[in-house]
């Protein structure tokens, strides 16, 4: 194959639909963050602040990363599974004696510094990388029982793979996470053909373990923010003020845009002291709907509904199960943090602190989230039908020439 034949093929392989539109997203997603973050740059002397740069730092990495990862056959990368949970076990272990986490939370362990200086820190999340892992390793697992999944022993050992990393970060206190895992677990299994009686058997579990849930695993402020949304006349005046601070906010802030939006840099709540708490993150659709509106809100869902359905697309022409759980594992990755904190944002669900994808400030997510994409679009580049070569062989000798 010449040189330009490479390159043509390298150019027509890659899936620059899903590529450019995951950019331009991230793009969209750090003007958002530029804007909540913008009045404190100024306060103090920045041209932008220091989540916003990080933010688009990580993005452009991720990037360029994806590209890398999607020249990558996937099935070799799958096939280094072990190394892949050797190394997100063993960040998520060093959460124990290294981590650390949000002021609010002093017994959380969800963050890994690697640059601590005075004034400055640069964490890590290892549970943003141990998704990307577990979608890696819970694919080459499936892969090798697939011809015997139904069996008891293989469902049980498929969901002792899942309860492993869920138990560990548990443990570190990041709820969110803990309940993508068990999105990306449940979907998985379901695309891979688990039968319906072991999802009703595992739902008949969950509901009959939720009083064991309450009362044993859940942290007091964990109920606090489930009750203020479900139950509140459960809780005192002063304690349902101070649990629903910041979602009753967000939704004063999404309201006030109306249809059109207060236009971008100029929302009322935005752009206040007084805002919107950690809309630079967690609540960063906020911003999208008070500055933007309803229009640029539902633009925003469309895209997003855009990136889950192309991602599934390309898992539904792969030729192997691998590709197909890959990029299944990807949309309900994706798709559950969207409809998680979408959720939070507009008080239909407790906070339990879940970015939104390409657009929440923070590094490993921005990060992450492009190893995802990468193979993905690794799955899209190898399952590309190619155009037959015509080739023509002379000067062959036999023993039967002339």
């Amino acid at each position: 194959m010449g040189k330009k034949t490479a390159i043509k093929y390298a150019l027509k392989e890659t899936d620059f639909l899903l590529y450019i539109t995951c950019i331009l997203t991230s793009a969209f997603g750090a003007l958002m963050v530029y804007s909540a973050t913008r009045n404190e740059a100024i306060a103090d002397g920045d041209l932008i602040a220091r989540d916003c740069l990080i933010m688009i730092l990580a993005a452009s990495v991720g990037i360029f990363a994806c590209l890398i990862i999607s020249f990558l056959d996937y099935d070799a990368i799958v096939r280094l599974w072990p190394l892949v949970a050797g190394v997100c076990l063993l960040l998520l272990f060093l959460l124990f004696p290294f981590g650390d986490g949000p002021s609010d939370r002093p017994g959380a362990r969800c963050w890994l510094p690697i640059i601590k200086t005075d004034g400055f820190v640069v964490n890590f999340q290892p549970s943003e990388l141990a998704k990307i892992g577990f979608l890696i390793t819970f694919t080459a697992h499936i892969e090798a029982v697939k011809d015997n999944m139904n069996s008891i022993k293989n469902v049980l050992l498929l969901t002792l793979h899942a309860i492993v990393p869920i138990g560990i970060i548990i443990i570190t206190d990041d709820l969110g996470s803990a309940i993508v895992f068990a999105c990306i677990f449940v979907g998985m299994m379901f695309v891979a053909g688990l039968h319906m009686r072991y999802f009703a058997v595992a739902a008949g579990v969950v509901i009959a373990f939720v009083p064991l849930l309450w009362t044993k695993f859940l942290a007091g402020f964990h109920k606090r923010r489930i009750l203020a949304i479900y139950y509140p006349s459960a809780l005192s005046e002063d304690v349902y003020k101070d649990i629903i601070y910041q979602q009753q906010r967000g939704v004063n802030a999404i309201g006030s845009g109306g249809f059109f939006g207060d236009g971008l840099f100029k929302g009322t709540y935005t752009q206040s002291a007084l805002g919107v708490p950690v809309n630079e993150s967690d609540m960063v659709f906020t911003v999208v709907g008070e500055e933007l509106g309803f229009i640029g809100s539902i633009l925003f869902l469309a895209v997003m509904v855009f990136i889950i359905a192309k991602i599934i697309s390309v898992g539904k022409k792969s030729r192997n199960l691998t590709g197909s759980l890959i990029c299944y594992g990807t949309a309900f990755m994706i798709g559950a943090q969207t409809v998680i904190n979408l959720g939070m944002c507009l008080m239909l669900l407790p906070s339990i602190g879940i970015t939104l994808p390409f657009m929440s400030a923070g590094g490993s997510a921005n990060l992450c989230i492009y190893f995802a994409i990468g193979l993905v679009m690794s799955v899209y580049r190898f399952n590309c039908n190619r155009d037959p070569v015509n080739f023509r062989l002379t000067h062959i000798n036999t023993p039967f020439s002339e």
